[in-house]
This record gives structure tokens, sequence and C-alpha cells, in this order.
């Protein structure tokens, strides 16, 4: 455990004890560190809401300038059933139950409070920093929704106060930059409860939005030499039995469907009908590579409680592809997906972080085919991060169940990490599915498989987007580019006119027919977001003008409408600008 998280799990305990302080007849179950920060479920006579937290804090103040040493105690698991049961913590006594007979059982103990904990925690409570409860909320005992619901007291801890103002600064952004609040705000999707939960609706403006990544993916998928294919949402069973995902990913699939005398699952995964077009007919060694791609839409079984706008749905589009090639192409084409990813989120400034996701040596169980399929693929993948020199991670336990991959984590522009691309090398699948081509010397091979998103899911590659542009799409990528603003009657034929040429360029445009002041025409496009802002008055049609807003810019001066017509390719070109909303924190007004 790192310093953080010991940290962090310490302050876990102090909350647990503080709550038991003020409300003696609370059941605990867990309360674990987390990546920002901690929380404990609990349940009780007293319902907790956020007005409780003044007195918590003090509470754990209290425990904390008392000083009380953290001891670890190991008991045998008789002795802490009874000191549960005496307690009436049924949860805790139903955690005991998960440890395994002949590990060793530990108490940790700060003043009068006692938990069930591995540990490791700092020396005594008053080595705790600064630290601050969040929020709460709900959840089910183990996560499963036929267990009781509990309540999850959220809270977060530092070594020091700068450190958590920073955190907590950084936390009211991601507030303003929430992509559930802004796409309600910005007309972008909607989720509701009469289509499905999970299932989210993209309005006219998030189809924009789709179509626009879509339309980016597809032409640089031409230029590196994928052919498109369409595969139905449904699939039989038996194709998911073959490949493996069904058992493997049974728990994360729907119910079958029966048709007829067959069953058919709800597509889970693209691979398994991407294979049947490459077996579509035979293949030679000069065939290779074959590159597939789809914007192929998988469903799979979310739980209640996970569902978040756009970034956990039980429904989504993956920008997926799959390449099949020889083992002595297998580098250069695993090379090819890495500078296909870096570029396009390059063109984000979204900076990545990569993990290579292995299997875990000490549950092979969990993996299909043997060492003589896993090796090689494992070495490719090490390989080329080693010549590339790429900065990464390794997850022991993270690989998928055909194969090991290498996983992106884009920073946004509050530093947050989203999982999003994967590239993965698959040796079993084709063993799985018997694949084969001809080789230079007449005889059959068996090629490699490699499994690839840049975006993974398009609706959680918008969610990040929405979060970390926090709504001020660049040009390109913006719902509506130009509002055109007329300041009287008397400039509206020329704004018509001026919308029908940007129409013609293909350009999102409107025009504001508005009797407002310019000024308040203005502020009603910032508030919309909208990129550019034309403004027509009597002086500027006049000497044939238009003056330029910017909603990053600002005023950008009058120029010829001619000129300003001539730019508009360069303005919509695919790049990251500079001094954009990206680089700079949201106003909190």
């Amino acid at each position: 455990m790192s310093p953080l998280e010991e940290l962090r799990h310490s302050t876990a305990h102090v909350m647990g004890a503080a709550i038991l302080r003020l409300f003696p007849d609370t059941l605990l179950d867990i309360g674990p560190p987390t990546a920002t920060g901690f929380y404990y479920d609990i349940i009780g006579g007293h319902r907790f809401t956020p007005d409780d937290f003044p007195a918590l804090e003090e509470a754990m103040r209290s425990i904390i300038s008392e000083d009380q040493t953290f001891v670890r105690e190991e008991v045998d698991r008789e002795q802490a059933r009874e000191y549960f049961s005496n307690r009436g913590q049924t949860f805790k006594i139903g955690r005991l139950a998960d440890i395994p007979e002949g590990e060793t059982i530990t108490f940790y103990r700060n003043g009068e409070f006692t938990d069930l904990c591995a540990g490791t925690h700092l020396s005594s409570t008053g080595q705790i920093g600064a630290f601050k409860l969040l929020s709460i909320a709900g959840s089910y005992h183990r996560g499963d929704e036929t267990q009781p619901q509990l309540q999850r007291i959220y809270g977060t801890a530092f070594a020091t106060q700068e450190e958590l103002d920073n955190h907590l600064t950084q936390l009211e952004q991601a507030a303003l930059r929430d992509h559930r609040k802004l796409g309600q705000q910005l007309k972008l999707f909607r989720i509701d409860s009469t289509i499905g939960s999970g299932l989210p609706l993209l309005l006219p403006k998030g189809a924009i939005i789709r179509n626009e990544l879509e339309k980016m993916i597809a032409e640089k998928l031409f230029d590196y030499g994928y052919d498109s294919v369409h595969s139905p949402h449904i699939g039989a069973i038996d194709l998911y039995k073959t490949s493996g995902h069904y058992p493997y990913y049974a728990d994360s699939m729907y119910e079958p469907i029966r048709i007829e005398e067959r069953q058919f699952l709800l597509k889970p995964m693209n691979c398994p009908m991407h294979i049947q077009a490459y077996t579509s007919e035979p293949r030679s060694y000069r065939d290779l590579p074959q590159r597939y791609a789809e914007f192929g839409t998988v469903y799979r079984m979310e739980q209640s409680g996970e569902l978040s706008g756009l970034v956990r749905v039980r429904g989504f589009t993956q920008d997926d592809g799959h390449i099949f090639c020889t083992a002595e192409q297998l580098k250069d084409e695993f090379k090819s997906c890495l500078k296909l990813v870096q570029e396009v989120m390059t063109v984000f400034g979204l900076k990545t972080r990569c993990r290579v996701s292995l299997r875990d040596p000490g549950n092979i169980s969990k993996y299909a085919g043997g060492d003589e399929l896993w090796s090689p693929a494992e070495q490719c993948i090490l390989e080329v991060v080693k010549e590339l020199k790429l900065d990464h991670t390794t997850g022991l336990g993270e690989a998928a169940f055909y194969g090991p991959k290498l996983d992106f984590m884009a920073l946004d522009a509050l530093g947050r990490s989203w999982q999003l691309g994967t590239i993965q090398v698959d040796f079993s699948l084709p063993e799985r599915f018997a694949l084969e081509y001809t080789g230079s010397d007449n005889r059959p091979h068996r090629p490699v498989m490699i499994h690839r998103a840049v975006f993974g899911s398009i609706e959680r590659f918008m969610g990040l987007l929405i979060e970390h542009f926090a709504g001020d799409f660049p040009l390109w990528l913006a719902p509506e580019q130009i509002r055109i603003l007329p300041i009287t009657k008397g400039q509206w034929e020329a704004a018509d006119d001026l919308h029908s040429r940007c129409k013609k360029k293909r350009i999102r445009t409107s025009i504001d027919r508005g009797n407002d002041p310019i000024g308040a025409k203005i502020r009603r496009a910032q508030l919309d977001k909208i990129p550019l802002m034309l403004i027509l008055g009597k002086r500027e049609l006049e000497a044939g003008n238009v003056a330029v807003r910017s909603r990053t810019h600002g005023d950008e001066g009058v120029v010829p409408i001619e000129d300003f017509l001539e730019s508009l390719p360069f303005r919509l070109a695919r790049q990251p600008v500079a001094d954009s909303p990206v680089n700079r924190p949201m106003a909190t007004a």
C-alpha cells in the first residue's frame, strides 16, 4: 500500500470511529481507500445527509487530535466472530467468512474503534493530514441489487492542506464540466427511463459530434488500409461458445434470445463476426494482412448502480478493428495501430499513458490457451514498448482472456485518467476457429489476430470530450460552428446570403434574428458555446466586411467577407488549438 493509500485507509477508520461515536447503532460494511480518497458503506437508524458532515468532521478532528495509536492484533476466527456478534455488526461477520481458512485474521484498533482489516495504517491518527467529507451515494451490499441497500459516504485525504485545496478546486472544475449536466444544457443527448437506463439517445447536436468522430476515424482507417464491414446486432450463441466469450464473459451478456430452434445473443463483441469475414474465402499469404473495421454496436450487462451518463452504458458503439496477419507481420502491424492511436489522441490534445496488460501467472485458468500461444503475444508487446521507449505501467491479471494487450489511459484537461483504446495480440482465437492461410510453401498456416480500438466506446469518448473541452468543442467538431448576428432587421437579407454561402461549404451555421441588443446576442452565443460569431451591421455591409468574434479569442476584428470564407478550410483543420478551453479552468459563475 502506498503512503497516500495508507493515509486514506487510516482516515476511513477515523471516519468509521466518528460515525459510531455519534450514532452507535450504525452497521459498518467496508471502508477502503480509493484512487481519489476513501469511503465507508453503512446502514442504521439514522439516514445520513450532507448536513451531518460538519458534526462528523468535528468528531474526526477530535479523534485525530487524540493521537490514537493504530494497533494491529491477530485474532482467531472465533474471537473475531464473537467480537462482532456482541456488537451486532452482521456485515463484519459476513466479511469474516470471506477470509479463507488458514489465513491470518487481523483487527486494527484505534481508541474505542476496532475494525476487521488487513491493513496497513499510519502509526497513529495524529499523523493524518488534511481531509474532507465529500458526498453520499447509495450502494448495495457486495454490489448485489438483491442485498440490502447501504449508504456510501465518500471523503478524501491528503498529506497537506495545500494538496487538499488543489484537489477540491479540481473537483469544482469537474462538477462544472460534468458531461451529464453539459449534455442536457447543450442538448447533446438524453437518457430516459422510457427507453431504458444505460441506453443513451443522441439528440441532433450529439449526433453531429458522433458523425464527425466517425468521419475522422473513417478517413484515418482508409489511410491505414482498412476495409469496412457491417455485422448484425445479434449472433448465434454457438459462435460465442466457439470464441470462448461464452462462458468467459457470460456475466456481462444478456439472456439468450430463442428464435425458432436456435439461441441468439445480443452482440457483446464484434470480433467473432469479423472472424467470419476472414473465413468468407480462402486466404493466401499474399492476401495478408487483412484489416477490418466497423462502428459496431454491442450490448453489455451493467448494474444500475454503475451506470453513469455516456461513460457507463448498456449499449455502446466501438470503433472496432481486427487485423489478420502473419507472425512476421505482427510487430509492424502492432506499431501501425499504436501510431494510429497516438495521431488521434494528439488531435484532441489528450495525453495518453500506456499499460501493458498481461496474464496473472497465479491464475492461469482465467485465460484461453497455453504458453505456446501467450508467450509470443506478450513478447511482441514488450518488445514494441521497449523499442519505442514507451512510458508504461504493467497490469498483471489485466489481459483479455484470449491475449495480452496495450491499453491507453487518456488524461483530460483536469488530469483525470480515462480507459479508452486498446491494442490486443491474439494467438488464441485463430486457434479456436482453426483459421488458416496458405503460405509461400503452399502449406496451411495459422494467422495472428490483432484487436484494436482507438476511441473504445464512442459514447464514452464523447463523454470524455464533453468534459475535456467543457462543451467548448473545436470548430470542426462543434454541433453549431458559426452563428451570424445581424444587428438589426436591415441586415437579415445579408445574413441569409452569408448563411447560404457557409452552408454550401458544409459549415453548420445559424442566424440569431432576435430583437435583443448585439451584446445580448453575443452573450447568448457564448453560453451556447458557439466557436465563431459573425456580426453584421450597417457599416460592415457597406464595406463588404464582417466582424469576427471567436469564443476563445474574443474580438478578431473586421475582415472582408471573401477573406473570411477563404480562411475557413484553415480554421476547420483538425489541429489542437494552443489557447483553448482545454488549457484553462472554467469560470465558476
